[in-house]
């Protein structure tokens, strides 16, 4: 291996690091932001704009479309960016119901589930991210 190409993948595990680093701070604003007080359950920006009917939905296909970009442009498998449009599909077309899919968007966690996937894919340790009390 020589020296340029040691250094391109430097470069390329290291525009990987920020890809994520991103992607993981979307997924958790999206997902586990808050916490509801006395309870461990967390939700984020997805379920509070879900309650919004309609608009609240289509506004979080948004973050999932990014997530899949994202992918695409680190090199993830084709089945790895559908597996993430499924989870995002269900996301949008379960959340929209309304009360229960207020329900299911706090248990499903899309994002969190889209960035696991990528992780995964990647190679990369998944980081469990710590959340004040």
């Amino acid at each position: 291996m020589t020296q340029r190409d040691a250094h391109h993948m430097t470069n390329k595990a290291a525009d990987q690091a920020r890809r994520i680093a991103r992607l993981r701070q979307l997924a958790d604003g999206l997902d586990s932001k808050f916490r509801i007080p006395g309870t461990s359950l967390r939700f984020g920006w997805d379920s509070v704009l879900g309650l919004v009917p309609g608009l609240g939905d289509a506004v979080t296909v948004i973050p999932a479309g990014i997530f899949i970009a994202e992918g695409w442009r680190m090199g993830a498998r084709k089945r790895v960016l559908a597996r993430m449009g499924v989870n995002s599909a269900i996301d949008f077309v379960l959340g929209g119901v309304p009360i229960i899919g207020d329900a299911f968007d706090l248990v499903f966690k899309a994002n969190r589930r889209n960035l696991a996937l990528l992780e995964r894919e990647m190679g990369i340790e998944q980081v469990k991210t710590p959340h004040p009390a």
